[in-house]
């Protein structure tokens, strides 16, 4: 395969020039235009945010590539799915309350938001995943997959089971039903090591299903009621909650790519991902943590496994920020180095997986030139 083209452009701005311009320009640049988009509906996947995180991308972002769709004759609308975990977003009527509670209404936006699979998150469709190792369907948000063109716009930042969240984790694991988001993750339930565990209660805190509770000062999992979401992992400082699936990471990142090549095949896809606020975990949090890497800047591709690639190697490159999870990891006495920024923030990660399988099913190549658009 032939190695594909991304597009970049820092958040440098000179007096006069917004970065809502820069964006505009360097979409244009990358060949969005090219795009027929007559009369078309033009799903746009981006996430709202959790209610009391503050790292999701602003509202405004999300007009500018709107606009863009609409001078092109499409007729766009800003979509996601429900979350797996009972959150602020867990059915269409809270999640949209959620979106427009942090800015995302269509005044701000320019269009219209869709829940994508609908009042409970059970409006699906359930698309065969072509060359599918892992998953030989997906069950996709049906107003997703009634789209005739299919844009991500992703913010890039790091998380606490995939080691980061870009363009292919937007797509395959937001655009997955509840029901496909558990098919991703269902391989992987938690174990508890009794003798490590202290009773502190973070990992129940953390967990949104309610699914730990404690007998004699020890944490037990409910499995019943447990996701295999894995933040309870993320929660723990003693190492007492761990994944008895060694593979069970690799898994999740390759269901995902599966996901997002089921989501993208056989129509047109454009990919945007903004590196910033580049938080530890994922944007589901309803907080954020402070960012591990200074801001990068805009990348823009028809591929999406290019383009997390490309995200992935500015961030490898970047200066870890001091004070932050990465930084306070990388400074504690006796850590084994990675010599990687996402698992040297989450160590419980095997992102690289997510791009391999991505590249082995057809859905792009982690080959690429780079781009760079002075604007």
């Amino acid at each position: 395969m032939e190695k594909a083209m991304v597009y970049f452009t820092n958040f440098r701005c000179s007096v006069g020039t917004s970065q809502l311009d820069k964006l505009r320009r360097l979409c244009i640049a990358a060949g969005m235009k090219d795009i027929d988009m007559d009369g078309k509906f033009v799903a746009i996947k981006m996430h709202f945010g959790e209610l009391g995180n503050l790292a999701f991308l602003r509202p405004n972002y999300a007009k500018t590539i709107a606009d863009l769709c609409k001078e092109q004759g499409g007729l766009p609308f800003l979509t996601d799915c429900n979350t797996l975990y009972p959150g602020s977003r867990k059915n269409a009527l809270e999640h949209m309350d959620c979106a427009n509670l942090n800015g995302f209404n269509t005044v701000t936006t320019g269009c219209q938001i869709i829940i994508g699979d609908g009042l409970r998150g059970t409006d699906e469709v359930e698309v065969p995943v072509v060359n599918g190792e892992y998953c030989q369907t997906a069950k996709i948000g049906r107003a997703i997959m009634d789209a005739d063109i299919f844009i991500s716009l992703t913010h890039f930042k790091g998380h606490e089971a995939t080691g980061f969240g870009g363009a292919l984790k937007n797509i395959g694991m937001g655009c997955g039903s509840r029901a496909g988001k558990m098919d991703q993750h269902k391989n992987g339930k938690p174990a508890i090591q009794e003798e490590l565990c202290r009773g502190c209660r973070r990992c129940a805190r953390e967990c949104s299903s309610d699914a730990i509770s404690y007998v004699n000062r020890k944490a037990v999992i409910d499995y019943d009621k447990c996701k295999g979401c894995g933040r309870c992992i993320g929660a723990c400082s003693f190492d007492a909650v761990y994944n008895p699936n060694d593979s069970a990471n690799e898994e999740l990142d390759r269901k995902m790519a599966e996901y997002a090549h089921a989501v993208c095949y056989g129509r047109p896809c454009f990919h945007i991902s903004l590196v910033q606020d580049i938080s530890p975990n994922c944007d589901c949090h309803g907080e954020n943590d402070a960012p591990i890497l200074p801001d990068i800047g805009m990348f823009a591709s028809f591929d999406p496994v290019a383009l997390d690639q490309a995200c992935a190697d500015a961030c490898l490159q970047a200066q870890p920020i001091a004070d932050s999870q990465l930084g306070e990891n990388l400074s504690s006495p006796g850590w084994k180095c990675h010599h990687d920024h996402f698992k040297d923030s989450n160590p419980n990660i095997e992102w690289k997986a997510t791009l391999e399988q991505g590249e082995k099913v057809g859905l792009g190549t982690r080959k690429y030139i780079l781009k760079r658009i002075d604007l």
